[in-house]
């Protein structure tokens, strides 16, 4: 049965007075260390935690969120790492790595994304110096696959690879990833094969989170699907690609605000 236990960190407007806790699965052979959660889901809800001094200052802070299953038990939790100085100048445009531990406080997943000073237009993606591209690893220093950004005339795209480099899914967001106090609506991002076939194997959704939150922060709800069959490792792969496409369309760019 899961337990209870005061949370870490204050948020504002949806602050909970307990986190409850996923209960530990046991371990499942082949399965990389801490991501045995993973099996059991066919859905992660990943809620960015709003911090009070950015939202009071307008100033950058590192990012921070729970991932939960869909009984709201906290599996993970994953904290940004990244420089003072490129929060401040580079704006959603910073490197940053991402650590994930687990409920025990164990590190069992990390993300990478290199700053790219030219990188983000998805017209002229098609080049690795204009692309953002999040490398995933588990344990830290086992490449497990990546996100890249793909080349587009218009809407968010992106490519999922394996630990060998092969595509395996691509991602196609909306036509208008808006989000603010004037759009209300949640936006799908959708993941589909890379056979050629395009079928839809799952979707990244980022959920409205009312008046108050998309008025005053920039913190985010995702909620991600996939098959419950589906290798952890790419399980993973997609959470890194909805922090991704968090950092790239849902960030306010303090350096781009009037």
């Amino acid at each position: 049965m899961a337990h209870t236990q005061q949370p870490s960190f204050g948020t504002m407007y949806d602050a909970k007075p307990k986190t409850q806790w996923m209960e530990m699965p046991a371990s499942v052979p082949g399965c990389p260390p801490g991501l045995e959660y993973l099996t059991q889901l066919d859905q992660v809800l990943i809620q960015q935690q709003v911090e009070i001094f950015e939202a009071m200052t307008d100033i950058e802070t590192k990012n921070r969120y729970a991932i939960k299953n869909t009984l709201g038990q906290q599996c993970y939790f994953a904290k940004e790492e990244s420089s003072l100085f490129q929060r401040l100048c580079c704006g959603t445009g910073r490197g940053f790595e991402i650590k994930v531990t687990n409920n025990a406080g164990q590190e069992v997943l990390r993300m990478r994304r290199k700053f790219k000073c030219c990188a983000g237009c998805c017209w002229c993606a098609n080049s690795d110096t204009c692309a953002y591209y999040l490398e995933v690893e588990s344990p830290t220093g086992t490449f497990i696959g990546g996100v890249r950004q793909s080349q587009s005339c218009w809407y968010p795209m992106y490519q999922v690879i394996d630990a060998n480099e092969r595509p395996v899914f691509n991602i196609d967001g909306p036509c208008c990833p808006c989000s603010g106090p004037c759009c209300t609506s949640d936006n799908d991002f959708l993941v589909t094969t890379a056979d050629g076939a395009a079928t839809q194997v799952g979707k990244i959704t980022r959920e409205y989170a009312g008046l108050m939150k998309e008025a005053f922060t920039d913190a985010t709800n995702f909620a991600v699907t996939f098959p419950m069959d589906l290798d952890v490792r790419m399980k993973a792969v997609l959470m890194g690609a909805t922090l991704l496409i968090d950092f790239m369309y849902y960030e306010t760019d303090k350096n781009n605000d009037s």
